[in-house]
Protein backbone atom coordinates (compact mmCIF):
# COMPACT_ATOMS: atom_id res chain seq x y z
CA UNK A 1 0.00 0.00 0.00
CA UNK A 2 1.06 3.32 -0.93
CA UNK A 3 0.45 6.33 1.39
CA UNK A 4 0.40 9.71 -0.07
CA UNK A 5 0.60 12.67 1.87
CA UNK A 6 -1.21 15.89 0.67
CA UNK A 7 0.44 19.29 1.39
CA UNK A 8 -1.20 22.54 1.26
CA UNK A 9 1.09 24.68 -0.52
CA UNK A 10 -0.83 27.89 -1.28
CA UNK A 11 0.22 29.61 2.35
CA UNK A 12 3.62 28.74 1.16
CA UNK A 13 3.35 30.04 -2.47
CA UNK A 14 1.28 33.15 -1.00
CA UNK A 15 4.11 33.92 1.88
CA UNK A 16 6.90 33.52 -1.00
CA UNK A 17 4.86 35.94 -3.22
CA UNK A 18 4.29 38.85 -0.51
CA UNK A 19 8.24 38.44 0.64
CA UNK A 20 8.98 39.05 -3.23
CA UNK A 21 6.78 42.02 -3.65
CA UNK A 22 7.78 43.91 -0.70
CA UNK A 23 11.23 43.06 -1.04
CA UNK A 24 11.21 44.56 -4.73
CA UNK A 25 9.35 47.67 -3.89
CA UNK A 26 11.73 48.31 -1.27
CA UNK A 27 14.82 48.02 -4.15
CA UNK A 28 12.68 49.52 -6.67
CA UNK A 29 12.59 52.61 -3.84
CA UNK A 30 16.42 52.91 -3.52
CA UNK A 31 16.72 52.66 -6.98
CA UNK A 32 14.55 55.73 -6.90
CA UNK A 33 16.31 57.87 -5.02
CA UNK A 34 19.73 57.30 -6.86
CA UNK A 35 18.29 58.76 -9.90
CA UNK A 36 17.02 61.51 -7.76
CA UNK A 37 18.70 64.90 -8.26
CA UNK A 38 17.83 67.77 -5.47
CA UNK A 39 16.69 70.44 -7.61
CA UNK A 40 17.47 73.43 -4.96
CA UNK A 41 19.04 77.00 -5.50
CA UNK A 42 22.43 77.84 -5.40
CA UNK A 43 21.81 81.17 -3.74
CA UNK A 44 18.25 82.20 -2.35
CA UNK A 45 17.70 86.44 -1.64
CA UNK A 46 15.06 88.51 -0.46
CA UNK A 47 14.64 92.21 -1.06
CA UNK A 48 17.08 92.14 -3.82
CA UNK A 49 18.03 95.79 -6.13
CA UNK A 50 20.61 95.27 -8.43
CA UNK A 51 22.62 97.50 -10.86
CA UNK A 52 24.64 96.60 -13.81
CA UNK A 53 26.93 99.10 -15.06
CA UNK A 54 28.69 99.71 -18.69
CA UNK A 55 31.39 101.87 -19.13
CA UNK A 56 30.87 103.80 -15.67
CA UNK A 57 27.19 104.11 -16.69
CA UNK A 58 24.02 102.57 -15.36
CA UNK A 59 22.49 100.29 -17.68
CA UNK A 60 19.82 98.10 -15.69
CA UNK A 61 18.43 98.79 -11.86
CA UNK A 62 16.26 95.46 -10.97
CA UNK A 63 14.11 94.97 -8.04
CA UNK A 64 12.61 92.52 -6.84
CA UNK A 65 11.25 91.01 -3.35
CA UNK A 66 12.83 86.97 -4.10
CA UNK A 67 15.35 85.86 -6.51
CA UNK A 68 16.43 82.21 -6.73
CA UNK A 69 20.01 81.40 -8.79
CA UNK A 70 19.67 77.96 -10.22
CA UNK A 71 23.66 78.39 -11.55
CA UNK A 72 24.79 75.00 -10.52
CA UNK A 73 22.36 73.00 -12.55
CA UNK A 74 22.45 71.94 -16.40
CA UNK A 75 20.82 74.91 -17.85
CA UNK A 76 21.20 77.51 -15.37
CA UNK A 77 18.98 79.87 -14.50
CA UNK A 78 17.59 82.66 -12.06
CA UNK A 79 14.26 82.34 -11.13
CA UNK A 80 12.10 85.54 -9.64
CA UNK A 81 8.92 84.06 -8.08
CA UNK A 82 7.63 87.31 -7.08
CA UNK A 83 8.03 89.46 -9.87
CA UNK A 84 10.26 92.09 -10.96
CA UNK A 85 10.87 95.82 -11.36
CA UNK A 86 13.06 96.61 -13.87
CA UNK A 87 14.45 100.01 -15.34
CA UNK A 88 16.79 100.02 -18.30
CA UNK A 89 18.86 102.82 -19.53
CA UNK A 90 20.31 103.82 -23.25
CA UNK A 91 23.11 105.62 -23.81
CA UNK A 92 21.10 109.16 -23.49
CA UNK A 93 20.18 108.00 -20.11
CA UNK A 94 16.14 107.45 -21.53
CA UNK A 95 14.45 104.89 -19.40
CA UNK A 96 12.31 102.38 -20.07
CA UNK A 97 10.27 100.65 -17.16
CA UNK A 98 9.07 96.97 -17.00
CA UNK A 99 6.97 95.38 -14.14
CA UNK A 100 5.51 91.46 -14.30
CA UNK A 101 4.43 89.35 -11.44
CA UNK A 102 6.96 86.82 -12.58
CA UNK A 103 10.39 86.34 -14.43
CA UNK A 104 13.07 84.29 -15.09
CA UNK A 105 16.85 84.66 -16.76
CA UNK A 106 18.06 82.30 -18.73
CA UNK A 107 22.07 82.84 -18.29
CA UNK A 108 23.19 80.14 -21.31
CA UNK A 109 20.50 82.40 -24.17
CA UNK A 110 20.18 85.70 -22.04
CA UNK A 111 16.59 85.38 -22.82
CA UNK A 112 14.63 86.53 -19.92
CA UNK A 113 10.94 85.52 -19.15
CA UNK A 114 8.52 87.69 -18.38
CA UNK A 115 5.42 86.67 -17.55
CA UNK A 116 1.73 88.06 -15.21
CA UNK A 117 0.65 91.26 -16.02
CA UNK A 118 3.52 92.68 -17.30
CA UNK A 119 3.83 96.32 -18.43
CA UNK A 120 6.37 98.45 -19.99
CA UNK A 121 6.39 102.01 -20.41
CA UNK A 122 8.71 104.39 -22.28
CA UNK A 123 10.14 107.72 -21.42
CA UNK A 124 7.84 109.36 -24.30
CA UNK A 125 5.21 107.55 -22.92
CA UNK A 126 4.32 104.62 -24.88
CA UNK A 127 2.91 101.61 -23.38
CA UNK A 128 2.59 97.77 -24.04
CA UNK A 129 1.02 95.59 -21.57
CA UNK A 130 0.41 92.11 -22.30
CA UNK A 131 0.94 88.25 -20.18
CA UNK A 132 4.32 87.39 -21.58
CA UNK A 133 7.14 88.61 -22.99
CA UNK A 134 10.46 87.82 -23.75
CA UNK A 135 13.73 90.12 -23.48
CA UNK A 136 16.87 88.98 -25.54
CA UNK A 137 19.26 91.20 -23.83
CA UNK A 138 21.83 91.03 -26.67
CA UNK A 139 19.91 92.18 -29.39
CA UNK A 140 17.70 93.88 -26.49
CA UNK A 141 14.50 92.80 -28.00
CA UNK A 142 10.82 92.12 -26.81
CA UNK A 143 8.95 89.91 -28.42
CA UNK A 144 5.49 87.56 -27.69
CA UNK A 145 2.95 85.60 -29.11
CA UNK A 146 0.41 86.71 -26.86
CA UNK A 147 -2.39 89.21 -27.21
CA UNK A 148 -1.50 92.72 -26.37
CA UNK A 149 -2.19 96.61 -25.77
CA UNK A 150 0.03 98.82 -27.14
CA UNK A 151 -0.47 102.64 -26.32
CA UNK A 152 0.99 105.47 -27.73
CA UNK A 153 0.05 109.50 -28.27
CA UNK A 154 -1.72 108.33 -31.55
CA UNK A 155 -3.62 106.21 -29.48
CA UNK A 156 -4.03 102.31 -28.79
CA UNK A 157 -4.05 99.32 -30.52
CA UNK A 158 -4.55 95.22 -29.36
CA UNK A 159 -3.87 92.60 -31.10
CA UNK A 160 -1.31 89.16 -30.70
CA UNK A 161 2.19 89.02 -31.87
CA UNK A 162 4.63 92.21 -31.54
CA UNK A 163 7.80 92.88 -31.50
CA UNK A 164 9.93 96.09 -30.44
CA UNK A 165 13.18 97.43 -29.65
CA UNK A 166 13.59 98.26 -26.24
CA UNK A 167 13.18 102.04 -27.03
CA UNK A 168 9.92 101.69 -29.44
CA UNK A 169 11.82 102.71 -32.02
CA UNK A 170 11.13 100.12 -34.24
CA UNK A 171 7.84 97.88 -33.80
CA UNK A 172 6.62 95.25 -35.74
CA UNK A 173 3.65 93.55 -35.06
CA UNK A 174 1.55 90.40 -36.41
CA UNK A 175 -2.01 90.95 -35.68
CA UNK A 176 -3.72 93.93 -35.47
CA UNK A 177 -7.41 93.53 -34.04
CA UNK A 178 -8.69 96.30 -33.12
CA UNK A 179 -6.88 100.17 -32.54
CA UNK A 180 -8.86 103.25 -30.85
CA UNK A 181 -8.39 107.09 -30.36
CA UNK A 182 -7.10 107.36 -26.85
CA UNK A 183 -8.80 110.47 -26.81
CA UNK A 184 -12.19 108.57 -26.61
Amino acid sequence: MILRKKYNVLPVVTAFAVTLFFGCESNFKEVQKINFTEFTPSSDADTVNLKYTDSGLIKVVLISPKMLDYGTVAFPFTDFPKGVDVTLYDNKGKKTHVTSNYAVSYKETGIIDLQGKVKIVSEAGQTLETEQLYFDQKNEWFFTEKKFKFTDVKGSSIGQGIDFSKDFKVINSQRITGEFDSAE
